[in-house]
């Protein structure tokens, strides 16, 4: 493996699809990967702690504290081939094998083997996500109300409900 340069549009793409990512899912990726698994040595963790969650009145107002979230980090580096690869990952919550697994592949996507990570991982994990979300705002607008298709029952000259 050699470590390849990734820009910040490509490292948040990454990172914010493993992340989104159930554990389970990548579990299931890294068991497919086969026998050419690269070695991996934690570098840091996984280990949880808290982080301080901003938030913006209005979404564009002035920033206030709107509380702790747990989350787990984890770096690891992998190995194949005598070349080294460092991956680094952060996942909301506390799910120690997530966090390793996330950041491995990240290791890998900054690796020669970049493009496999990107066409078996990334890209297929990217998909369902966006189906999800798809399919989330349908449900979530399929209960919207719209109220200015509501009639007046008694819509008279003189101005008066029948109440």
């Amino acid at each position: 493996m050699t470590t390849t340069e990734r820009t910040p549009a490509e490292r948040a793409r990454t990172a914010r699809v493993l992340a989104g990512a159930t554990e389970a899912e990548l579990a299931d990726l890294w068991r497919a990967w086969g026998d050419d698994r690269p070695d991996v040595e934690h570098l840091r963790g996984p280990e949880a702690g808290l982080v301080m969650v901003q938030a913006r009145a209005g979404g564009t107002g002035d920033r206030f504290h709107l509380g702790e979230a747990t989350v787990t980090r984890a770096t690891v580096a992998v190995r194949g081939s005598g070349d080294e690869a460092i991956g680094t990952a952060y996942v909301l919550g506390s799910h120690p094998e997530h966090a390793v697994l996330a950041a491995i592949f990240d290791g890998l996507a900054g690796s020669a083997l970049r493009e496999r990570v990107l066409a078996d991982v990334i890209d297929p994990l990217e998909r369902r996500q966006a189906d999800a979300d798809r399919r989330r705002r349908a449900d979530a607008r399929s209960t919207v109300v719209d109220f200015f298709t509501v009639a007046r029952e008694n819509d008279g000259p003189d101005g008066e409900d029948d109440e």
